[in-house]
């Protein structure tokens, strides 16, 4: 019996080689036909609906070292990036975007790996945005 999976093109990223979010952002542009995504987390959930040279009815996104990754984007991580919001955003998001800063200081609360893995999975079976039929592996 064959996995649906194997069916699939499958993508792949490799956590060995970025150490960061931009170098995730650079990654995972990689994978893009003529699109450079450049870190908004609302563009990254764009991405995986399809129309910037992923393929279409459903992929495999194959991520190579996900515990190094999942390391360099934790909480420091975390903490940085929304740091960076925190000085952008619209001024009703500014205490929502305060209390995550704190909780990810003292290390609580979804990392942003967390959120990257959350947002691909909802792409995927059970998620909202099931039908785009992006599976994820972590190696």
């Amino acid at each position: 019996m064959t996995n649906k999976s194997d069916d699939l093109p499958v993508l792949v990223i490799d956590g060995a080689d970025f150490s960061d979010f931009d170098g995730f952002a650079h990654e995972f542009s990689r994978l893009l036909c003529n699109y450079r995504w450049r870190g908004n987390l609302d563009a990254f959930n764009d991405l995986l609906r399809g129309g910037f040279g992923t393929p279409e009815n459903g992929w495999v996104l194959r991520w190579l070292n996900s515990e190094s990754s999942r390391a360099a984007l934790g909480y420091e991580a975390t903490t940085r990036r929304l740091e960076r919001l925190l000085l952008t955003c619209h001024p009703s998001n500014r205490s929502k975007i305060e209390a995550r800063i704190s909780s990810a200081r003292r290390s609580e609360g979804p990392t942003l790996f967390d959120e990257i893995v959350e947002i691909i999975r909802d792409h995927g079976p059970g998620g909202n945005g099931s039908e785009d039929g992006v599976l994820l592996e972590l190696v």
